[in-house]
């Protein structure tokens, strides 16, 4: 992920560009007048930024005034663009996937099924790395991707707005393809070792389950991912009656 440790080039991309900043690690002891600065248009512009001693930004950056902010490999969109966009919204919300390997591969089955958008928290989120951007084969470049600061009001939102969300859960008892998915739909797909958090669970319409018949009792959140996605496409490509 690309770093910026320079206090005027950093104000340049808040400003031009806000929505490219992951995190901004700022320093917690006292520093250059300009990090109020920083700060303000970190606010302004919603990107997370925390405060640490100077030791670790000595650990991340050499030569650097205060600060070091991560760049994403592609700016994030918002919410509301995603479903300005999209006229029978498919979406895809990933509750703390921190794996970039696993990021990367469902951006690539979300871009080939056709999904408006991908929703990820701003915490406990893999970020859009350059990994990330290569795992997914160039799909990144063309999926709209949002980041949120919560995920269950996010879902809160999106029940507004008439879409419903399909949690992915090994164990449920209704199988993936038993919903209507020519509805507006949201994948909600959990991490990869707790899988779908209570509050997040209980916001789901649906938890479905992929059956399994063999001795592995799951699958990789990415491949899971996959078998929801295109289930989708199935259903939205199949011949009305």
């Amino acid at each position: 992920m690309e770093t910026v440790s320079r206090l005027n080039v950093l104000l340049e991309v808040l400003k031009s560009a806000p929505r490219r900043v992951n995190k901004i690690f700022i320093q917690k002891e006292r520093g250059p007048h300009r990090l109020g600065d920083v700060i303000r248009a970190a606010r302004e512009g919603g990107v997370p930024y925390l405060f640490v001693p100077q030791a670790k930004l000595d650990q991340l950056a050499d030569h650097h005034q205060g600060v070091v902010a991560f760049l994403t490999a592609k700016e994030f969109t918002t919410l509301a663009d995603i479903l300005a966009g999209a006229s029978t919204p498919f979406l895809v919300l990933l509750d703390e996937i921190e794996d970039p390997q696993n990021l990367g591969a469902i951006i690539r089955s979300a871009e080939a099924a056709g999904v408006d958008g991908l929703v990820l928290p701003e915490r406990r989120s893999a970020g859009l790395t350059e990994v990330v951007a290569t795992v997914s084969a160039g799909a990144l470049a063309h999926l709209k991707v949002a980041r949120v600061v919560n995920l269950a009001q996010t879902m809160d939102e999106l029940k507004r707005a008439g879409v419903w969300l399909v949690g992915a859960e090994g164990g449920a008892p209704k199988p993936y393809y038993a919903f209507d998915y020519t509805l507006p739909v949201a994948i909600v797909l959990g991490s990869e070792a707790k899988g779908l958090r209570p509050l997040v669970r209980k916001k789901c319409d649906q938890v479905l389950s992929i059956p399994l018949r063999g001795r592995v009792n799951s699958l990789n959140v990415a491949s899971a991912a996959a078998v929801f996605l295109f289930e989708v496409l199935r259903q939205r490509l199949a011949p009305r009656p």
